[in-house]
C-alpha cells in the first residue's frame, strides 16, 4: 500500500489542512510556527510503530475551541492509499464485489478506534427478474415431483414449495432476505431428499444458482468486516523522528549486555545495538572472545566492521573522505574517525567530530538498522527538519540519500533551500498559517514570501549551478577568482 494523500483536522494549530498529496518523497515547506510538525505528529498517530494510543484533548485539540466539542470520534486523520495489484487480488478474493477497488481509506479520531473505507466498492445488487424466473420454474417442478411420491411426503413437499416461494420474494433489505432464502433453500433440499424426489438437471442448476446468490449476500456482512480489518492490518506503520538519538563514541560492552538482559537499555545503548547490526558485529560474541582472551579474532572482527562502515560513509558523506575504525580496549569499544591524506592521519573519537557529522552518522546508523529488516522496514518515515546541523552541500547529499537509498515513503518538513527537491516539483507542498484558518497546506507552490523563500532560493541556486556548469570560463576570470587553471 502506498500513501496517496492525507488530511489533518482538529489537531493543535490545524482546523483543516486540506487534502495533501503524497509521493515517494514529499517535502513540506513553511515558515517557523506554521504547523509543519503538527502535520507529521497527527499523521504519525494513525499507525505508530510503537502502538496506537488515545490523543489528549487538553493537549491536542485546538486551543481556541471549547473542549466540549472534542469527542472520541472527532476526526483527526484521514488517509487515502493506493493498492498494489497483488493486494487488489487478495481483497477481491475476500470480498468479490471489491473487484474495482483501487484505493482504500483509513482514519482515526481522538479515541483509539479507527475506520476504513473501500473506494469503488460495488453496491449489493441482485437481478430481480432472474430470481423470479427461477422461482417460477422451480416451485411448479417441486409440486410436480410431489405427485410421484408417497402421500405423507407429498404434503410436506408441497408445503415446503409454498414456503420457498414466499421466502424468495425479494425485499429491499438484501441481507435479511438472504438469511431467510438460505434457510428456505436448505429446508427444501432436505424435503426433496426425504421424499426421494428429483428435479431435472436444469432445475437443479437453477436451484444451485439461487443458493449461490443467497449465500453471497448472506456472507457479505462478515466479508466486508473482514475486508475493513484487512485494510488496518495492511497499513504501513509510521516512524516519526524529530530528535536523533546520540551515538556515544565509547561504549562499555559488558555494561550494555547486562542492561540489555534486564530490559533497561537507554537510548544511547539502543543506538549502539543498531551500530553493531550495521557493522556486522555481535556484542555478546565480542564479550565471549574477551573472556577467552582471543584478542586476535576480536580485532579481526573489529577491522572488518570498520571497513564495512567506512565504505558506506564514504559513499554517503561527500563533504570529505573519512575513515571509520572500531578499537577494542578490554570491555570498551571506541568509534574512531580520521581524515586520511598523504601527509598525516589523525584519529579522533566520534564524540569529538563536528555536530553535523555526528548527526549524519547517527542518522545513517539508526535508519539503516531500522529499514533493513528492522522496525521501519516497510514504514513511512516522518522526519521533522532533518539535517539542520549539516553543511548546505551535505544537506543536498542527504536529500539524494533519501531518494536513492530508501524504499520507504518519506515525508519531511524543512525550510532549507538545500533540502528542496527542485528536480521533483510534484513532491513539494507548502504550509501556511493564518489566524482565521490555522494551518493549511497547498499541493502547489502557494504562500507568502517567507513560505516560498526556500523554494525560490532553491530554484535560483539550481539555475546558477546549471549556468556555472555550462558557461565557458575565460582564463582571466578563473585566475581572478583564485582558482587553478585547468
Amino acid at each position: 500500500m502506498r500513501l496517496a494523500s492525507f488530511q489533518i483536522t482538529n489537531f493543535r494549530s490545524i482546523n483543516d489542512s486540506g487534502p495533501i498529496d503524497s509521493t515517494q518523497i514529499t517535502a513540506i515547506l513553511g515558515r517557523n510556527d506554521s504547523g509543519k510538525s503538527n502535520l507529521l505528529r497527527a499523521l504519525h498517530s494513525l499507525n505508530p510503530a510503537e502502538g496506537i494510543t488515545e490523543l489528549s484533548p487538553i493537549k491536542d485539540f485546538p486551543r481556541h475551541r471549547r473542549l466540549e466539542e472534542c469527542q472520541g470520534d472527532t476526526p483527526v486523520v484521514a488517509t487515502r492509499w493506493a493498492l498494489e495489484d497483488s493486494e487488489r487480488a487478495e481483497l477481491t478474493q475476500m470480498l468479490p464485489r471489491a473487484a474495482n477497488v483501487r484505493h482504500v481509506t483509513a482514519g482515526r479520531g481522538y479515541g483509539t478506534a479507527r475506520w476504513t473505507g473501500l473506494e469503488g466498492l460495488a453496491e449489493l445488487s441482485l437481478d430481480v427478474s432472474d430470481i423470479k424466473g427461477k422461482v417460477r420454474k422451480i416451485v411448479p417442478a417441486v409440486k410436480a415431483a410431489a405427485e410421484k411420491v408417497a402421500e405423507e411426503a407429498r404434503a410436506t413437499l408441497e408445503q415446503e414449495a409454498d414456503a420457498f416461494d414466499a421466502a424468495m420474494i425479494l425485499s429491499p433489505d438484501y441481507i435479511r432476505w438472504s438469511e431467510g432464502a438460505v434457510k428456505a433453500l436448505q429446508t427444501l433440499r432436505k424435503a426433496l431428499a426425504v421424499a426421494d424426489a428429483e428435479l431435472s438437471d436444469k432445475q437443479e442448476q437453477m436451484l444451485v444458482e439461487l443458493e449461490d446468490m443467497a449465500r453471497a449476500i448472506a456472507n457479505d456482512t462478515p466479508a466486508l468486516a473482514k475486508a475493513k480489518q484487512w485494510v488496518l492490518e495492511k497499513l504501513p506503520s509510521f516512524v516519526y523522528v524529530d530528535e536523533y538519538p546520540a551515538l556515544p563514541g565509547r561504549q562499555n560492552i559488558a555494561d550494555h549486555l547486562v542492561r540489555k538482559g534486564w530490559g533497561q537499555a537507554a537510548p544511547e545503548q539502543q543506538s549502539f545495538e543498531k551500530l553493531c547490526k550495521v557493522a556486522g558485529l555481535d556484542a555478546q560474541q565480542l564479550q565471549d572472545l574477551l573472556e577467552k582472551n582471543d584478542l586476535a579474532t576480536r580485532n579481526q572482527l573489529a577491522n572488518r566492521a570498520g571497513a564495512v562502515v567506512t565504505s558506506e560513509i564514504r559513499r554517503l558523506w561527500k563533504d570529505r573522505e573519512l575513515k571509520v575504525r572500531f578499537n577494542l580496549d578490554g570491555p570498551y569499544m571506541d568509534t574512531l574517525v580520521s581524515d586520511p591524506n598523504g601527509a598525516y592521519e589523525v584519529e579522533v573519537n566520534l564524540d569529538e567530530r563536528s555536530r553535523g557529522f555526528q548527526w549524519f552518522f547517527s542518522f545513517y546508523i539508526a535508519f539503516f538498522a531500522d529499514t533493513q529488516g528492522g522496525r521501519a522496514g516497510d514504514a513511512i518515515l516522518l522526519l521533522d527538519e532533518p539535517g539542520l546541523h549539516l553543511h548546505a552541500r551535505s544537506q543536498a547529499d542527504l536529500l539524494e540519500h533519501f531518494e536513492k537509498d530508501f524504499g520507504n515513503q518519506i515525508i519531511y518538513t524543512t525550510h532549507s533551500p538545500f533540502m528542496v527537491p527542485v528536480h521533483r516539483p510534484d513532491a513539494v507542498r507548502t504550509a501556511s498559517m493564518s489566524e482565521a484558518a490555522g494551518t493549511t497546506v497547498s499541493n502547489k507552490a502557494e504562500g507568502d514570501a517567507r513560505t516560498l523563500y526556500p523554494l525560490q532560493a532553491a530554484l535560483a541556486l539550481s539555475r546558477m549551478t546549471d549556468e556555472f556548469a555550462t558557461r565557458p570560463l575565460v582564463k582571466e576570470n578563473v585566475q581572478a577568482a583564485g582558482l587553478p587553471v585547468q
